[in-house]
């Protein structure tokens, strides 16, 4: 599990160093890199409010016109979805100013039914394992 246990009130605690260190290692979809250095994910772009069970993850596409913005996105979303307890409701943005399209891929990440959708292609489950699957390099 992603986040740490308080046995004492049997809960799960999650913190933005934490969960930054989770998600770091998602592999990009086009280039041999994590995320973390490409620069697309940062600690600081990554907020957790624990009483409210919300997250918001913001990311940073390489280039404005980045084709795989919203597979990035999914990626993420797919991870924390995965690893977190469902209690948490998880907002995944682009970036302020950064992609040519961010309202749109704004709303497609965040819109269950989108994403549902997505998750139902056999193509896009396979390249989003693929970006999340653990290297041993």
């Amino acid at each position: 599990m992603l986040c740490s246990k308080k046995y004492f009130r049997r809960e799960t605690i999650c913190t933005t160093l934490t969960l930054a260190h989770h998600i770091r290692d998602i592999k990009d979809p086009e280039h041999p890199y994590s995320l973390e250095e490409l620069k697309v994910i940062t600690e600081d772009a990554v907020e957790v409010d624990d009483n409210r069970s919300y997250v918001r993850v913001t990311f940073t596409p390489t280039v404005e016109h980045c084709s795989m913005a919203t597979v990035i996105g999914l990626c993420l979303r797919v991870k924390l979805m995965r690893s977190l307890p469902p209690r948490y409701k998880v907002d995944i943005r682009v970036a302020p100013g950064t992609h040519a399209t961010e309202a749109a891929v704004n709303k497609q990440l965040n819109d269950k039914e989108r994403v549902a959708a997505a998750l139902e292609n056999p193509n896009l489950v396979d390249m989003v394992d693929e970006c999340l699957a653990p290297s041993y390099e």
